[in-house]
């Protein structure tokens, strides 16, 4: 699957200014596999590596607050009190799986996550939003498909990193006899998916941190969310961006 595929491209202000000031880089980590269990125990320091090999001498911090079975309205209630005490830089947030198991109404859905992304922005954080895991059991399932596409649509309203989780594990469904490899029990990743997911969030995040500054008066650069702007950029400064993808 082509990389520009896996993750639509913005600007993290919060993190480039926290580069520019060569101090550590706290990340906040929320949603159903920042829970902690099993697994999931795995993915804070997965990702936290990550982060760190794709930014050279660049201190890392992530601290995961995820709860089980947490849907998107709980989790913006508790980010008050989680960004009052850790102050991050960014929040990486996996969105929208357990909203669509529970079948929260769409519309509320997506009102609850664009109201959370709003005040993370507000408040001078990024953001990079996750969309939900691919299975076959729901493939064919219209309100799951839509949950997927209302997430991508606050995204891209909001204008704010999204990593395609789903379009890259139905890529792979095709290629494989399942999805297992990638799925644990109760639509929980296993550690592969862990692993994969923390990386195509790392590419996610280092090539938005290509994306050129806005010019003053020109607040929608219409190339911010594109990653052939990073590839621009990549070209000018010399530096590399995303290492080549690879397949979770």
């Amino acid at each position: 699957m082509p990389g520009s595929k896996l993750y639509t491209l913005a600007r993290l202000k919060a993190v480039k200014a926290a580069l520019k000031e060569k101090r550590p880089i706290r990340v906040l980590a929320i949603g159903s596999s920042s829970a902690g269990l099993g697994a999931s125990a795995s993915y804070p320091v997965k990702l936290e590596n990550a982060l760190e090999q794709a930014l050279p001498d660049v201190q890392v911090e992530v601290e995961a607050r995820g709860l089980p079975g947490e849907v998107a309205s709980g989790a913006g209630e508790r980010l008050r009190t989680m960004v009052a005490e850790l102050e991050p830089d960014l929040v990486v947030w996996q969105v929208g799986t357990n909203d669509a198991l529970a079948r929260v109404d769409i519309e509320a859905f997506g009102e609850a996550l664009d109201e959370s992304v709003q005040w993370i922005k507000s408040h001078d954080i990024d953001i990079v939003l996750i969309d939900p895991v691919f299975t076959e059991s729901l493939a064919d399932d219209a309100y799951y498909t839509q949950m997927v596409r209302t997430v991508q649509d606050v995204a891209r309203r909001e204008a704010v990193p999204l990593v395609h989780r789903y379009a890259a594990m139905r890529f792979l469904s095709t290629q494989r006899t399942s999805e297992a490899h990638m799925l644990g029990r109760h639509f929980r990743l296993n550690d592969l998916g862990l692993r994969c997911m923390a990386e195509h969030a790392t590419r996610a995040i280092s090539l938005s941190l290509l994306q050129p500054d806005a010019v003053k008066g020109d607040a929608a650069n219409p190339d911010a969310t594109k990653p052939d702007a990073a590839k621009s950029d990549s070209a000018k400064t010399g530096t590399t961006g995303a290492a080549p993808t690879r397949d979770p």
